[in-house]
């Protein structure tokens, strides 16, 4: 997996993205962006572009959804290399508990962001944005499963349910019922956005990193 940074990475408070070849060319902008919403450039970005998006973000193994490119599943052992990396590129030395770490991205990375807390403590908080939470089984999979962060941003397009792909028109009642769990636990906020899946996913993902920087010791949600 290749490795790309932005900004302070020695800061306590680095965010984690993994990313696809499309996403690389506005990372900057998304960074700038980050900045402006969180009021603070004390943070390092880290973009983790994977090898293969369907194979290496998705849970497990299922059937091509759109297009003919299956999902392989690989998701335990990306996360697995993304915690040596952590550990050897940013740690380097110091107790991840004296680090704010965040984990987010869009899309199928949004699903895996999301995947990850519900696996290991390792993060404070996770920026789901757009998740591919339509993945089959996954609402299945964290129904009454313990997560391990402190919070937790969701987003969503308002027009993202309304395909006539029947699997995927399930994101927008699937991601409300996440919120629903969640509420209770952490904090945790459901945005919607304006416009349909591939809209402005810079901006969308640089208001989730933004949200968790500026909610780090907050009490209440903000809705």
């Amino acid at each position: 997996m290749d490795i790309i940074t932005f900004g302070n990475i020695d800061s306590d408070n680095i965010l984690i993205q993994m990313v696809g070849e499309h996403e690389l060319s506005f990372l900057g902008k998304e960074v700038e962006y980050i900045k402006d919403l969180a009021g603070t450039d004390d943070f390092g970005l880290m973009a983790v572009k994977v090898e293969s998006w369907n194979r290496d973000l998705s849970p497990w193994e299922a059937p091509a959804v759109f297009g003919d490119e299956p999902f392989g599943g690989r998701a335990e052992q990306t996360l697995e290399e993304l915690k040596g990396i952590i550990d050897s590129e940013l740690l380097r030395g110091r107790d991840a508990s004296d680090v704010n770490l965040y984990i987010g991205g869009y899309s199928l990375s949004g699903l895996f962001a999301l995947w990850s807390v519900y696996n290991v403590n390792y993060f404070k908080g996770a920026a789901a944005v757009s998740p591919s939470v339509w993945f089959p089984g996954f609402d299945e999979y964290i129904s009454g499963r313990d997560i391990g962060t402190d919070a937790v941003y969701l987003s969503l397009g308002k027009k993202e349910e309304k395909t006539r792909n029947q699997v995927m028109a399930r994101v927008g009642e699937v991601i409300k019922d996440i919120e629903r769990q969640l509420q209770p636990k952490l904090r945790c906020i459901l945005a919607w956005n304006e416009g349909n899946h591939f809209k402005e996913p810079e901006v969308r993902t640089a208001k989730g990193f933004a949200w968790l920087l500026r909610n780090q010791e907050c009490k209440a949600t903000e809705r």
